[in-house]
Formats: C-alpha cells, structure tokens, sequence
C-alpha cells in the first residue's frame, strides 16, 4: 500500500509544515539546570474542580521554587463538552487563588497558541507522518457497530476497546478504503499500536515509585473525524514542543500511562517525568469515597468564591495535604506564607488525602484573626460587590462605621481575638445586626412580655451613651434589681428562689432586644457603635 498516497488522501492539508520546523519554532528553554517546566491544562466545561487547584499549587510550587516556567494550557479539543463562558470561569478560579502563570492561555508567551483547537495544524501534520510511517490508520466503525463491540466485551467480560480481533479497521485492504473514501463515510484516524499488554514494565512515578505498567495494545483515536485530536494525541504533542519537563495530573490518568508512553514513542519524543497524586477524598459513614463534583459542593472552586474563603486559607489547607511535612513546619514558622516552604514532590502522598472541611475552617479562622479591621473590609467588600445582596452590599457602603463594627466581632484590641467565622458569607451574617431597623431574631426571649417590657424600660430612663462600661453596667444591675433580678452575683446564688433570674439575664433581654442574639460580643460596644437614635429605637420596638 502506497502509505503516502493514502496520508494524503486522509489529510489533504497541503498548508502543513515539515516536522523538524516545529522544533526550530518551539526550541528547548534556555533554562538553569534543574528548572522543571510544569503545567496545568483543564478542559472548559465550566466546573474548575478542587482536584484542579491541588495540581495546580503542586505544579507551581515545584516550576518556581526550582526557577523554572508553569503555564495554562486550555485543552479545549472536546467541542461536545464544551461551556460558554467557561473559560473565564477557569481565568476567574485561579485568578482568586493566586495562582500565578508564567505564560499560557491568559498570558501569551513563545510556546503558544495555548489552546489546543488553534494548533489543530501541528496535530494534523504528525498524525500524517505517522499513516506514512504505518503507525496510524483510517478507522470507519460507525457508533453502532462500536457499541456492539462493547456489548459483547462487557458479556464476555472481556478487557473493553479497539485491539486485537476488535480492531476491525486495522487490517482494511487499499481497495476498502478507498472505497469508504469514495461513499465519503465518516472516519477517525487511530494508532497503530505496536505494543502486547502481556508485556509489562517498570515505571519510575515521581510520586508513587517505582510501579508495573502494561504495554499498550490498544488502537486508540487520535484524529476524530472532525480532524481535531484527541487528548491524549494532542497532549503528548504539546507537552513535547511547549517543552514540559514534569507532568503532575491526579492519579486517574495512571490507566492511560501505557497509551502516553506508546504515543510518545511512536513520535519519536523524549518522554517527560510523571507523578500520579493522590485522589481527594472525603468520609460518608466508615467509608471513604473521592470528593464527588454531583455530591459535594465544596468539590467546585465556585463554592469557597461564593463563600468568601480567603484564597491564601484555601492554599494553605492544601499545601497540608499536599507533602506530608508541611504542618510541622509551619508550626515552626508561624504567619509565615505558605510560599516560604520548600515544596518537595517526594513529600507528596501515594494514597487518597482526606479533605476535612473543619480543618479548613480552623485554618481560615486563623486568617482572620491574624488581618487588621481594614484588611478583613477590603476582602469583605470586595467578596459583598460580587456575591452578597443588595441589603448586604450597604454594610459596606460607610467604611468607618463598618470597620468598628469588624473590630468588634473579630476581637480587635482584646488579648485574644476572636474566631467566630471562616468565611465572608459567615462574617456578613454577624455582621448583620448592626444594619436595618429591627434586628433578625435568631433567639427567642426567655421572660415574660410584661417582664421584658418593664426591664427595658427601666433601662432606658437612665440610659446614657456617654457612659462608660462600668457606669452602663451600674445602669444596667439597677434595671435589674427594680424588676426582682439579682443585682449581685452572690446573693443570687445564695439564694435563687428569691429572684426572677440575675443581672446577666437582664443583659440577656437587653442584648436579644438589640440584636436578635443572646450571644455576642461586648453589648456596651456594640450599643457605642449602634449610636443613641438607633439602640433607644430598637429598644422601644422590643418594649411595645
């Protein structure tokens, strides 16, 4: 068979470059030795899992601690699973994230176009050196009779695919071809496989050691019949001539290792180093299952942007599951960025890592209580223009007024600051009882209307915003003993039954009255910060 021939009767492209031009166009980084080249590509479907941004901290940590380059492929080359807007969506996630690119899909550089579709070219070009070589054929099996295949396999429990006896097409005669060409019969172009799955050899993950892999012996697509390549044909090209060095993916692609190795082998490309990561995993029950996007909707990075988690907290919980020794050394280098730490890929798990949405809260809190009122406004604020309602967008609207009230509920001043919220979402709640006329009522009273309504009326006659904490607190034991509560702590527990209740449950109705909530922190603060007008109002309301 005239292989020539039959390359250019199934690419027809007459625009295509020779092969050794694309190694003058994308030439070995002038790099120092030991710089590793890494990447992250996801496709645009418009979900940027978790699983995404834990790759892409490892790629980045480990390209520029060793003075390398990291970019962003978009690999868009599956038209059917395509999203509009999704690749904003992918800009937007990592953006938030911090996580930084030298070059790629958003940045330009000299190793581009980053998108796959715009280098349909370059695929089409090695795809036809390989039919001219014999390393790759048509294949005309329609949906059909693929799936019967399938079927049969599944039926007979056999190993699924296009190999062996499977592979119809492989053996095709010139003249069938041709003839399918002629009736204009839709094809794919598929590899040649050259290898035995019987045979099986070592291979040095970077992550998990040393492990079996099989040949592979399957047929696989590498032009679909729209002309665009596959994945796997098209990464193995790009990660070869965008000059990548160190390949760190989940270890789901761990099955389609032996399909790379034989892929870059057929090309006539040096293989680049891969580790397989762990999966992240979450607990249902006394099980363990892989953090589900369907399931789970801290799964997608959309969740912890419209929470409002700092991206800095989210980075650093994952550094943690990312090498083994990162909490140690952060316990020893407290407040230190998570970037001083020297990442190491032989620190990196083998087996599922667990992902603790309480440790994550702990570690955001901790954020939290380490900024000043004027950095958690900023981050709020500009979490509140995006996510929060127009209601809650006004909390922002006076910027002094809010940062006394974030002084407040964060414990700014105090010896030991507080650590009631994780998340902008959570903070702007707390925050909520300082804005509106009547505060939600989140804890219902305990006491009487009748009760209520003459302790806080008795509160009020002497109320006065100039007071300081210890003469509103007077004010507040006098309400208390004027309406049969224990002034005295002492005499209260001496004797309960000669009370209603003591003076921390006037400060109770007080509090509820004002705010919706029997806890928070310091009510004569908070009655500073709400001001006279707005406190005696609410107050007054709570009376009727």
């Amino acid at each position: 068979m005239d292989l020539k021939k039959l390359a250019d009767a199934l690419i027809p492209d007459n625009d295509l470059m020779p092969l050794e031009e694309y190694e003058k166009i994308y030439p070995p980084r002038d790099l120092e030795k030991g710089a590793e080249v890494t990447r992250i590509a996801p496709s645009p479907t418009g979900f940027m899992h978790l699983g995404n941004l834990f790759v892409a901290l490892a790629n980045e940590r480990i390209a520029h601690q060793s003075g390398g380059v990291f970019y962003l492929r978009i690999e868009d080359t599956d038209d059917k699973r395509k999203v509009e807007g999704a690749v904003e969506v992918i800009h937007k996630s990592l953006r938030y994230f911090g996580v930084n690119f030298d070059e790629g899909a958003d940045k330009g550089g000299n190793y581009g176009p980053y998108y796959q579709r715009r280098r349909a070219k370059i695929y089409r070009a090695f795809a036809k050196d390989l039919i001219c070589r014999g390393l790759a054929y048509p294949c005309f099996c329609g949906e059909e009779e693929l799936e019967k295949t399938r079927a049969y396999q599944t039926e007979h429990k056999l190993l699924p695919g296009y190999y062996g006896e499977f592979a119809r097409c492989r053996n095709l005669s010139e003249e069938e071809i041709y003839e399918n060409l002629k009736r204009k019969k839709p094809f794919v172009i598929r590899l040649k496989s050259q290898g035995n799955a019987e045979i099986k050899h070592t291979f040095k993950d970077e992550i998990k050691g040393e492990i079996t892999v099989p040949e592979n012996d399957q047929d696989v697509v590498i032009l679909k019949s729209d002309g665009i390549p596959t994945y796997h044909f098209a990464h193995a090209i790009d990660d070869h001539f965008m000059r990548t060095t160190l390949v760190i993916r989940g270890e789901e692609w761990l099955s389609s290792l032996p399909v790379h190795i034989e892929l870059f082998k057929a090309l006539g490309f040096p293989l680049p180093r891969y580790g397989h990561n762990c999966s992240l995993q979450k607990t249902e029950g006394e099980n363990r299952r892989k953090l589900s996007k369907r399931k789970d909707p801290e799964a997608s990075l959309n969740f912890y942007r419209e929470q409002g988690y700092p991206p800095v907290a989210v980075n650093t919980y994952l550094m943690t599951l990312l090498n083994s020794n990162f909490e140690e050394w952060a316990l020893k280098n407290p407040g230190a960025p998570y970037t001083d730490f020297k990442f190491s890929v032989g620190k990196m798990g083998k087996s599922g890592a667990l992902f603790d949405v309480a440790k994550l809260n702990d570690i955001s809190k901790t954020y939290f209580a380490g900024i000043s009122e004027k950095q958690a406004y900023t981050f709020l604020k500009t979490w509140a223009d995006e996510f929060a309602s127009a209601e809650e967008k006004e909390y922002f609207a006076n910027e002094e007024y809010a940062e006394k009230v974030l002084a407040l509920i964060m414990g700014a001043g105090s010896k030991k600051r507080r650590k009631d919220f994780a998340c902008a979402a959570q903070a702007v709640k707390l925050m909520s009882y300082f804005y509106g006329e009547t505060p939600e009522a989140i804890d219902a009273q305990r006491f009487d209307g009748d009760t209520l309504k003459n302790v806080i009326n008795s509160f009020m006659r002497t109320y006065d915003e100039k007071d300081d904490c210890s003469a509103w607190f007077e004010k507040v034991k006098q309400a208390a003993a004027e309406n049969g509560f224990a002034a005295d702590m002492k005499a209260y527990k001496a004797a309960p039954e000669n009370y209603k209740g003591n003076v921390s449950d006037v400060a109770e109705m007080l509090r509820i009255a004002l705010t919706g909530r029997a806890n928070t922190p310091d009510l004569w603060t908070i009655m500073q910060i709400l001001g006279r007008e707005k406190t005696m109002r609410r107050l007054t309301a709570a009376a009727k």
